[in-house]
């Protein structure tokens, strides 16, 4: 991950909406259209940019991130949670697309040291994305319809609340063989895939999510890892008390992922099983070393992919 070397002159926030971008300089605010002539413009009438800061809108934001990387302009796209706990720190309770702009400049120059820039993806990375994010809104998408069907009003619409289910089976199927086709053409994703199902109990599509919501692994410390990830203990002391560390934040959608794997490992399978009856052995709660072999795999991860020698696409 790559961050600024020094203290940033001109920050500029940008809160984007689908139509139009709000910009903050500090001392101005503006908006315009969310095109990119529109942006570029707005790029070109500052002499020299050091730091943008926006926020993810579901990819709207795109059209600055292209146009910042092509104008050689340092980006940061900032954590919406963070971002709303700065903004409280003020005793700010308004809400306005100014107000967002305005702090998200203020939010780059006050935090810029901490602040990872972002970096355009690899198309295969993205695509990768794409594809496992339409897998997990199917595999929702046909658990619901089978709650359904099980429930008691569903009979008289069983017909078709399984023509859905048997269609949503056919768009995942078709999905998996995109996914392990994408994987497969790959040098980079193939290389990094293998290097994840070489761990036990973790197959060919689990690799890929873990790739997918986790494409930072190999580049950072095994605590930063950890916490990327959701798996961190937490400190929860004061004074003389040592209250119970709990894991929290990051990404829960690698912990859920992550939960049968370790379920492996503490039935006795795999090469954490051992790790886990250690654990156990110690006096650990079957949760809290559940939790524990979570972060381990995380952290091994990390660890050989950063060790291997990444081939580039």
């Amino acid at each position: 991950m790559a961050f600024l070397h020094h203290q940033p002159q001109l920050c500029l926030g940008f809160d984007i909406a689908k139509d139009t971008i709000t910009v903050a300089d500090g001392t101005t605010t503006r908006t315009i259209a969310n095109q990119r002539r529109a942006i570029r413009a707005l790029l070109k009438r500052y002499k020299h940019i050091d730091l943008v800061v926006c926020e993810p809108t579901g990819g709207h934001e795109s059209l600055l991130l292209e146009e910042c990387l092509r104008a050689g302009i340092a980006c940061h796209r900032a954590d919406t949670l963070k971002v709303k706990s700065f903004i409280r720190s003020f005793g700010t309770h308004g809400k306005s697309d100014a107000i967002d702009a305005g702090m998200l400049s203020a939010y780059g120059r006050e935090r810029w040291e901490k602040l990872c820039l972002w970096q355009a993806p690899d198309a295969d990375a993205t695509r990768l994305r794409a594809l496992v994010r339409r897998r997990q809104e199917l595999m929702a998408f046909r658990g619901a319809e089978k709650n359904r069907l099980k429930a008691p009003g569903g009979r008289g619409l069983a017909a078709s609340f399984k023509a859905m289910i048997k269609a949503v089976d056919n768009q995942i199927k078709t999905i998996e063989a995109d996914i392990r086709e994408l994987i497969a053409n790959s040098r980079t994703l193939k290389h990094r895939a293998a290097i994840c199902t070489a761990m036990d109990n973790l197959g060919p599509i689990m690799a890929a999510k873990l790739l997918a919501s986790l494409p930072e692994l190999g580049s950072l410390t095994r605590r930063k890892a950890a916490a990327l990830a959701g798996l961190a203990p937490h400190p929860n002391d004061s004074g003389q008390k040592h209250g119970y560390r709990k894991i929290r934040g990051g990404r829960p959608d690698v912990r859920t992922m992550l939960y049968m794997p370790a379920l492996c490992a503490a039935a006795g399978k795999g090469e954490f099983a051992a790790f886990y009856k250690r654990l156990r052995a110690n006096g650990k709660k079957p949760m809290v070393a559940i939790a524990a072999v979570m972060r381990k795999i995380v952290v091994t991860l990390n660890a050989r992919l950063r060790d291997a020698m990444i081939p580039q696409s």
